[in-house]
């Protein structure tokens, strides 16, 4: 890489001081599975019996009220479990990959057009995102399910069964 000269270092620090004193308060954003998604109606036989676990690991895939944690099998999915024979299903990296590059931009315009209110500017980054995920869920297509799984659910789409993981994407903005 060639040297780079930058000139109105003062002019920009200024802007950004000055912008960071608009912002309402700071946030943070999260999105994907938060911790309060479950599936109530996998019981931890059912869980076991597919993903072969250890008793001693059922405590990190069962959430409070019993049900298997949504980001666990999302987990499970997104990096995959070779020895039990599914393979990684990177559509969570693949959406930050992709869509990633743009959010600095989108939440430029919204704090601009939210008059600097950063817990409104997330919640509505928050809502894109969401909706990036979600789409990379439906999209994806590969690898292939194996033969066995496609006879057993009578479709060939990957990562959709239920429909659960698809409606557990989820965010929340926190002051």
């Amino acid at each position: 890489m060639g040297a780079h000269n930058f000139t109105g270092g003062e002019k920009l620090q200024a802007k950004l001081a000055e912008m960071a004193e608009k912002v309402s308060h700071p946030a943070t954003l999260r999105v994907g599975f938060l911790e309060g998604a479950t599936y109530p109606d996998m019981p931890r036989k059912a869980l076991r019996k597919a993903y072969k676990k250890r008793k001693k690991s059922e405590g990190a895939i069962q959430g409070a009220k019993g049900g298997v944690l949504v980001a666990m099998i999302a987990a499970i999915q997104e990096f995959g479990a070779p020895s039990r024979g599914i393979p990684p299903r990177p559509y969570f990296r693949r959406m930050i990959e992709s869509k990633s590059p743009k959010w600095g931009a989108g939440v430029a315009r919204q704090l601009k057009e939210t008059n600097y209110d950063a817990e409104k500017t997330l919640g509505l980054t928050g809502a894109v995102i969401k909706g990036q995920l979600q789409q990379s869920i439906r999209d994806l297509v590969s690898p292939p399910l194996a033969e066995s799984t496609v006879a057993r659910k009578g479709f060939d789409k990957p990562l959709i069964e239920s429909g659960h993981l698809l409606a557990s994407v989820d965010y929340d903005v926190k002051t």
